[in-house]
């Protein structure tokens, strides 16, 4: 079915918080005093979980003050946690571009992935027990499993960029970004497909020596353009039956690579496959000219999103902005 860009629809920025720790920064475990570089969020009942793709930390935000706390990952090369041209470091990150938060018995379970774009970054992270001092971690070389997905051409396309993941019963849900470069007969996509959450749950415990899960359900978007800049899925969150998703124009050269952001657009997608966004915009109707890269709806109805941008600047915050949906957007 053909996407459309909606008219009918207005999703509005009313506010930009900053986000910065509460612990402020520690140099002892290579902290900076804000999030940086977000990517991805999910409820874990009344906090926002949100990965970063170039900081290993955690940062569960409360979504009213804009108030963070940091769970510090592992360490990286050379003791590192920060990852970054200017510290010539950046091909070592994990690169979390996609968190869900999974239903237990014992509370919600956080399961972050990375973009997969390279071989360094087809690490899983799965974090329990968020509310201890000190939560459960464990990070999974899970290169089986994004060489499973890679061969899987429908949905990886030509060079995969895992960016958004969302629980749909009994299956993960993957986004995959097409800002990739064509290459080997193929084209970058923007697209879809699913893994069986037992099964995924199940490699993960044998620390991804299993025999990985089999993606299904393969389904490609043409998202089409914004400014002449293509757009992206960058993350998704569960709307009553439906979709909503995020999607920023950015002009990269690769999958890996930043590049001149033209904006971005919240969007839905129906039960019966039907695509439908709108630009961002801010209170006075002026295109918001940032890119969004996590999404959540808010805790009180179908009404409002909480959004976070990226600067693609170390030395900046991450912004948490909340976004009035307006018309019929269900």
């Amino acid at each position: 079915m053909p996407t459309l860009n909606d008219r009918s629809l207005r999703a509005v920025v009313h506010s930009r918080q900053p986000l910065h720790y509460a612990e402020g920064a520690d140099a002892l475990l290579d902290r900076p005093g804000h999030v940086r570089a977000a990517s991805s969020m999910a409820w874990l009942n009344d906090v926002i979980a949100l990965v970063q793709d170039d900081a290993n930390f955690v940062a569960l935000v409360d979504p009213g003050s804009g108030s963070a706390r940091a769970i510090a990952l592992p360490a990286g090369e050379g003791g590192l946690r920060q990852f970054d041209d200017g510290r010539g470091n950046k091909k070592y990150k994990l690169d979390l571009e996609a968190c869900a938060a999974i239903d237990t018995s014992s509370g919600p379970l956080l399961l972050a992935l990375g973009s997969g774009s390279k071989k360094r970054r087809r690490t899983i992270l799965t974090v329990d027990g968020w509310r201890a001092d000190a939560p459960g971690l464990t990070l999974t070389d899970a290169t089986t499993l994004y060489e499973r997905l890679e061969r899987e051409s429908a949905f990886a396309g030509s060079d995969m960029n895992i960016e958004g993941a969302l629980v749909v019963g009994d299956q993960l849900r993957l986004f995959g970004r097409g800002n990739g470069k064509a290459q080997n007969g193929l084209l970058p996509l923007n697209a879809t497909c699913e893994l069986s959450l037992d099964a995924l749950l199940a490699y993960l415990h044998t620390g991804g020596l299993a025999d990985p899960p089999a993606p299904t359900r393969a389904h490609q978007y043409d998202l089409g353009v914004l400014g002449g800049i293509t757009l992206g899925f960058t993350d998704a969150a569960r709307f009553g039956a439906d979709v909503l998703f995020s999607a920023a124009a950015e002009a990269s050269a690769d999958a890996s690579a930043d590049g001149l952001v033209g904006g971005s657009v919240l969007g839905v997608i129906d039960v019966r496959g039907r695509v439908r966004y709108t630009e961002l915009c801010d209170a006075d109707g002026h295109p918001f000219r940032e890119k969004v890269e996590g999404l959540v709806l808010a805790r009180d109805g179908r009404s409002r999103a909480l959004i976070v941008i990226d600067p693609d600047d170390a030395s900046r915050p991450a912004e948490l902005c909340e976004v009035e949906l307006r018309g019929a957007w269900t």
